[in-house]
């Protein structure tokens, strides 16, 4: 099946030997044939579906996924199994791409969906509280690659391809928000060996979560107290202070005024929207170019890759789409050229976090690395 998303890239459905999805992100004005060979391995039928456990102390869902120990470990290039398959190498991907997609083989959610035996019977089934309560861990995870390369991240791409991983982001968004029992759906990308990464491919993940995740939750509730033009209020507090490090027509970037870590940056689009399904073409253009900008920005802070965690946080499927805005909240570990932090019992074990840098002058770090990346790249 091939479909055209905006910005002319072309969106190709296949499947890979045990059944999982499989999808094709073409460039616009890609030189890869519209034919791509088909996954011929011999693999183990799919792990079960995970179980879910409630912590009564708290209310929160855990995920018990057993199956997930037994993922590749930052193997060398010739064994990569992001790479496009070759005879030495029966990775994940059977043919040459641009951005491909696939179901995770070591998911933490799903492949079951809301038909599951025990599945989740809605948001309000999942908010009650009792002792030694399960669920069937249903939705899905899957793996986006930005490129074929062994080594890269987000960052190391070319515009063009950020747009393309871009519309792959609303397109997947899309398709996992209309799945039975999805009431969440978050893009994100690990980048770095300090991070935990265990895949230097360049690529990101997408979890389609079978609950309204506790973060979200915690900003609904924060939603409900301040008002439904909280977002609309947060951008105009902060693109009013000297935490701005990034501004253009539809975006801004900026260190939050309570921000938790040595580099933290938010980004939020102009206009109220809920997911990356609902942005424009032109902020999916601007995006592309700005992230890019930003992502380089932090490199170019100590002059070498920086690791970070980049969370899209969208709003849930079924509630809260009037108030919750999209919004990306990079955060990294790193407090000096060879200094990570680390979380300290206060906040690992009581949530009580304690800010290493003044926000103010992250901002003022973080504009300058993003100044000198850009005049590297002149």
């Amino acid at each position: 099946m091939e479909r055209v998303p905006l910005a002319g890239v072309v969106k190709r459905v296949s499947s890979l030997a045990d059944g999982r999805e499989l999808i094709y992100f073409d460039d616009p004005g890609t030189t890869l044939p519209p034919d791509r060979k088909v996954d011929e391995r011999a693999l183990d039928p799919r792990p079960a579906t995970s179980t879910m456990r409630q912590d009564v102390l708290t209310g929160e869902w855990i995920a018990i996924a057993g199956a997930r120990q037994n993922r590749a470990f930052l193997p060398p290039a010739e064994a990569d199994p992001l790479a496009p398959q070759t005879p030495t190498n029966p990775s994940e991907v059977p043919d040459r791409y641009d951005v491909c997609v696939f179901e995770n083989r070591s998911p933490s959610f799903g492949p079951e969906l809301a038909d599951a035996p025990n599945a989740p019977e809605g948001v309000a089934d999942l908010t009650e509280i009792g002792f030694e309560r399960t669920r069937a861990g249903v939705g899905r995870c899957e793996v986006v690659c930005f490129s074929p390369d062994h080594e890269g991240s987000f960052g190391t791409q070319t515009p063009v391809r950020a747009r393309t991983v871009i519309e792959a982001w609303a397109d997947r968004t899309a398709d996992l928000s209309a799945l039975p029992g999805v009431e969440q759906v978050f893009p994100f990308e690990n980048r770095g060996e300090a991070i935990g990464v265990t895949l230097r491919h360049p690529h990101g993940q997408i979890y389609a979560y079978p609950y309204i995740t506790p973060r979200t939750q915690r900003l609904l509730a924060s939603v409900e107290q301040v008002g439904p033009d909280l977002f609309e209020r947060i951008l105009e507090h902060e693109r009013a202070s000297e935490r701005v490090v990034l501004a253009g027509e539809h975006w801004t970037a900026f260190v939050p005024f309570a921000a938790r870590w040595p580099i933290e940056v938010h980004m939020l689009p102009h206009r109220h929207v809920a997911d990356f399904a609902a942005t424009s073409d032109a902020e999916r253009g601007e995006l592309a170019e700005l992230y890019l900008r930003l992502l380089r920005g932090i490199d170019g802070i100590y002059g070498d890759p920086t690791p970070y965690i980049a969370a899209w946080h969208q709003a849930p499927v079924n509630v809260g789409r009037d108030s919750v805005r999209l919004h990306l909240q990079l955060t990294s570990p790193r407090r000096a050229a060879d200094k990570l932090k680390y979380l300290a019992g206060s906040e690992a074990a009581m949530g009580a976090w304690i800010g290493d840098v003044p926000p103010e002058a992250a901002a003022t770090t973080i504009r300058a690395g993003i100044e000198r990346s850009g005049n590297e790249s002149a």
